[in-house]
């Protein structure tokens, strides 16, 4: 049994985390890895609106009575959604974990440990983490450049910036970027995690609600199946590279290139359609350079019960070996 303060803190059996995903971050794959002994999290902005978000938490606590949390992202819009709302439906459902992401969290960081709340808030860089865990943060997601969606604009991955961050912050920390198997899990405790969180892994599983088929495009992708988009916006973001996506870079790199010249390519709503379609190049849609370790779609039981075996099994061999050494 791998146990960790990231376990013992949030009352789960093994170190493993489903962070929040836009569109996919939904009840029913919530609820089977809580019930797999990992942590997942229901993405509340999937939810159109806080009404719905209360609906989705209510039927994900229907299939499981393990712990499970909501993700919270802020991010810029021209039109933010309505946070403190969306905040107020978390606490009136009872959900005492939520992981922020984006913009700086203070407010609802504050907020939420009115009600008892626990709160683990994502980053991309040291000096973020520093920042969450000052202004009150329970435990920290350090995210490296090999993560889908928003890896920051420092382009740290993350064997340098994991035992970075471990050398710095107190409070519990889970790695995040590149994890999907049980290799992963075992370099991240050694670089000083104490947990890892996976999302394009747990996308490719029974129990996510995304099309079939972009779950086995994610099969049949290697490491090199990504894009890196907005870059030259400052808002960098890793998604699967697809006919939409490689525009998008084309556009860019001609220089100049504004929001409403790419809007047209990138709105949410076309990604929304690719997993539920199932047309893996209708839109843009995230997805991780862990892509090329990705091999088949076991329930969220087989992931995590076999990265939990294999990985005890490398740590025991590993000893072994090097007891056999010194000998």
């Amino acid at each position: 049994m791998l146990k960790t303060r990231f376990t013992e803190m949030f009352g789960i059996e093994h170190p493993i985390v489903q962070g929040g995903m836009q569109w996919v971050g939904r009840a029913e794959l919530v609820a089977a890895v809580a019930n797999a002994g990992a942590l997942g999290f229901i993405t509340a902005l999937t939810q159109p609106t806080p009404e719905d978000l209360r609906r989705e938490i209510a039927r994900c606590r229907e299939m499981t009575d393990k712990p499970f949390g909501v993700n919270l992202t802020i991010l810029p819009a021209l039109k933010p959604p309505p946070y403190a709302e969306y905040r107020q439906a978390i606490v009136e459902s009872g959900v005492r974990i939520v992981e922020t992401a984006g913009n700086n969290p203070q407010e609802h960081i504050t907020e939420l440990k009115k009600y008892g709340v626990k709160v683990i808030h994502k980053c991309t860089a040291v000096r973020h983490a520093l920042k969450a865990e000052r202004i009150g943060a329970d435990a920290i997601s350090i995210d490296g450049f090999e993560c889908a969606g928003h890896p920051g604009e420092d382009d740290t991955p993350g064997l340098i910036l994991i035992p970075a961050a471990a050398d710095q912050v107190k409070i519990p920390m889970i790695a995040s970027g590149g994890f999907g198997d049980a290799r992963g899990l075992v370099a991240a405790l050694a670089l000083g995690a104490e947990g890892i969180n996976m999302g394009t892994r747990f996308m490719c599983t029974v129990e996510s609600p995304i099309h079939q088929r972009i779950k086995e495009q994610i099969v049949a992708n290697d490491e090199r199946a990504t894009e890196l988009i907005f870059r030259t916006l400052r808002n960098t973001s890793r998604v699967a590279s697809n006919a939409v996506s490689r525009e998008v870079v084309s556009i860019e790199r001609k220089g100049g290139a504004t929001i409403d010249d790419l809007k047209h390519l990138v709105a949410g709503q076309r990604g929304r359609v690719v997993y539920e379609t199932g047309d893996p190049e209708y839109g843009i849609w995230s997805a991780g350079m862990v892509q090329g370790l990705i091999h088949d779609i076991p329930t969220c039981a087989e992931l995590v019960s076999r990265i939990v075996r294999e990985a005890e099994a490398i740590i025991a061999q590993r000893l072994s070996r090097m007891s056999a050494l010194t000998a």
